[in-house]
C-alpha cells in the first residue's frame, strides 16, 4: 500500500490538475462499482430469523480468519487441560455443536467446533468464532454456576458464529473504508492486520462487538441452540438475572448492547417454544423431560 500511495504521489505532482481530476473520477467511478457490486452480491439472510444482512466475506473466508484469530488467541493464554471444570466445558461444547448442527446444517456442518477453557478469574467472557473454535473464561464460571447456565452462554456465543455477525461487522467497517472493502474482496488470513480486525469483530479483544439487534438475535438463536442440546433454556433468564445483579449497566439508550431487562423479557416471551423444542429433543433421546 505504501508503494501504491507513492505512486500516485508523483503522479500528482507531474501530471498537474487536469490528471489529478481525471484519475479521481476514475477511482471515484471504481470505488462506486465496487461498494454496488459488494452491496448486490453481499445480501442474504441470517439462518433461523431470515433478517436481512449485508456480508461480504465467505463462509470460507470467515472460517479461515476464525482459524487464525483463534491461534493468535491462544498465545500467551493459560490453558486449563483437565478437572472438572474442562470437562463440563467440553461436554456442553459438544452439545451445543451437534445441535447446530441440526438446526442450522448449512453452515454448521461446516465448522470444525474446538475449545479453551482459559484460566482468568477476572474475566466474565466467553466467545465463539466462525468455524467453531469457542474459549471460555473461569472468571464467568460464577455467574454461569450450572452446566445449564454455561450452555446457555455458550449457546449465544455459537450463536454469533452461526448469524455471521463477525463478517456483517467486517463488512459494516469495511464500507466506512476502500481499503476493508478490498480487504474483503481479496481477504488474506495470514494478514494480521485482517486477522486482529476479525478479532475485534468477534469482541475477542475486549471490546463490545456486536450491535443491540445482533445481541438480540444471538440470544433468540442461542436459546433454541441451547435448548435442543437437551439443556434447561430458563437458565438464561436465571444467568441475566445474575449479570444484571453485578450492577453498573449503562441506560440501554447509551449502550451497544440491550439491557438485562430487556433480555430477560424477550427471553420469556420465546421460552414456551424453547420448552417445547428442549422437550422434543428429550423424548427423542429417550430422557424424561423435568418440568
Amino acid at each position: 500500500m505504501a508503494q501504491s500511495t507513492h505512486s500516485y504521489s508523483r503522479r500528482v505532482s507531474l501530471a498537474g490538475p487536469s490528471l489529478v481530476t481525471r484519475s479521481w473520477d476514475r477511482g471515484s467511478v471504481l470505488g462506486g462499482v465496487m461498494v454496488a457490486a459488494m452491496l448486490l452480491g453481499g445480501c442474504q439472510s441470517v439462518a433461523g430469523t431470515d433478517r436481512r444482512q449485508l456480508n461480504t466475506y465467505s463462509v470460507a473466508q470467515e472460517i479461515a480468519l476464525g482459524d487464525e484469530a483463534y491461534a493468535e488467541m491462544q498465545v500467551g493464554a493459560k490453558a486449563i487441560n483437565a478437572g472438572r471444570d474442562y470437562e463440563m466445558v467440553v461436554r456442553v461444547t459438544n452439545r451445543i455443536a451437534a445441535a447446530a448442527d441440526r438446526l442450522h446444517p448449512e453452515i454448521a456442518s461446516r465448522f470444525e467446533w474446538e475449545v479453551i477453557l482459559i484460566d482468568d478469574d477476572e474475566v466474565v467472557n466467553a466467545w465463539a468464532l466462525p468455524g467453531g473454535k469457542m474459549a471460555v473464561y473461569t472468571g464467568i464460571l460464577p455467574f454461569t454456576k450450572t452446566e445449564d447456565g454455561l450452555a446457555a452462554v455458550m449457546g449465544h456465543e455459537a450463536a454469533h458464529a452461526i448469524a455471521r455477525h463477525g463478517g456483517e461487522n467486517m463488512t459494516r467497517q469495511g464500507l466506512v473504508s476502500l481499503l476493508s472493502i478490498g480487504a474483503a474482496v481479496m481477504v488474506d488470513p495470514e494478514d494480521r492486520v485482517i486477522v486482529a480486525a476479525a478479532a475485534s469483530a468477534y469482541g475477542l479483544l475486549g471490546e463490545p462487538a456486536f450491535s443491540r439487534a445482533q445481541e438480540s438475535e444471538a440470544d433468540e438463536l442461542g436459546l433454541f441452540l441451547t435448548a435442543d442440546a437437551g439443556y434447561d433454556p430458563r437458565e438464561s433468564v436465571a444467568l441475566w438475572e445474575r449479570m444484571a445483579a453485578r450492577g453498573g449497566e449503562p441506560l440501554e439508550f447509551l449502550s451497544t448492547h440491550p439491557n438485562s431487562e430487556t433480555r430477560i423479557r424477550d427471553l420469556e416471551a420465546l421460552m414456551p417454544v424453547a420448552l417445547e423444542v428442549r422437550k422434543q429433543r428429550l423424548l427423542e433421546r429417550g430422557d424424561r423431560p423435568s418440568e
